[in-house]
């Protein structure tokens, strides 16, 4: 087979990616890699159909693009369903039965159908997110991937002047808290402590910028917490328009990757009485955006 990639969207020749001519439950060739690495960089975000695999092939895919991301910072650490190298987005308990209305698990994870880049909280923010879609809801579950370089482009040259330099606080607790999950234990706030990224960032290969947003944004450095907010709403309902955004109908073994430093995605709702089972593993990042200050 010959690796192939086409646009999803003719019309969006540079954004979402289909590639072709592949078996990723099978070793991945070097000049594979830099074929998909390349499609990444061009694309931000890629689809391979049809992959049966199980979690050490994901695995082993995902390492053949860079080293991993653990799962830490999550609340079921001690219990959990998945090992540490696979996030867990699924709406099932280790029994593998949809968990309970009110199971805090459950309504933590409802912060993906809120817009975001992975593990923005993180000091070091994640590169690649793959994720594997093992059972599908039958209704909604789609989710909506935005061109963040596509959505810089666009804006003025006064608005490009004034958030250049901006450097914004990100934190679990501001997206969470958005949704009304303000109690956390003295661990979870310690673990959940905000980052700093900048607003603004520049891909290494391609050299576009992008901005830079996510629920997990709550604060900027040097201004008010109003106003700050104000700001970063109006960029994510910017970078939000329809014209930047592709949704994903997911398909029972879709693999998707994004790269997190050029797209922001959320999920869509779904009917919570079925159950949906997705996995994702992570590419690790290998800098931070900005230097970090510890609180005081």
């Amino acid at each position: 087979m010959t690796l192939s990639i086409r646009p999803a969207n003719p019309e969006r020749p540079d954004f979402f990616g289909v590639v072709g001519g592949i078996d990723l439950r099978q070793p991945i060739s070097r000049e594979a890699v830099c074929a998909i690495e390349a499609g990444m960089d061009r694309f931000a975000a890629l689809v391979f159909h049809d992959q049966p695999i199980d979690d050490e092939q994901q695995l082993a895919f995902t390492r053949s693009l860079g080293p991993l991301e653990m799962a830490t910072g999550d609340f079921e650490q001690k219990n959990r369903r998945l090992s540490m190298a696979v996030n867990d987005i699924s709406n099932v308990d280790n029994d593998n039965k949809v968990r309970a209305r009110d199971d805090r698990t459950r309504l933590f994870s409802l912060g993906n159908m809120l817009w975001h880049s992975d593990s923005s909280f993180r000091a070091i923010p994640a590169k690649y997110s793959i994720l594997s879609a093992r059972v599908v809801n039958p209704i909604g579950g789609n989710t909506e991937y935005a061109d963040m370089r596509a959505a810089y482009d666009a804006l003025d040259s006064a608005t490009k002047g004034e958030i250049e330099d901006l450097v914004c606080e990100h934190s679990l607790m501001y997206s969470r808290g958005s949704l009304g999950i303000l109690d956390y234990s003295d661990e979870e706030r310690a673990t959940f402590r905000p980052v700093r990224q900048r607003l603004v960032r520049t891909h290494p290969v391609t050299g576009r910028k992008s901005l830079y947003l996510a629920s997990h944004a709550g604060a900027i450095v040097g201004m008010t917490m109003p106003e700050a907010r104000i700001l970063l709403r109006d960029l994510t309902e910017h970078a939000t328009q329809p014209k930047f955004v592709y949704g994903h109908a997911w398909r029972r073994w879709d693999l998707v990757i994004w790269d997190n430093r050029q797209v922001m995605h959320r999920g869509r709702r779904y009917d919570q009485r079925h159950a949906r089972d997705m996995r994702r593993t992570t590419v690790a990042g290998d800098a931070p955006t900005t230097a970090q200050v510890e609180a005081a």
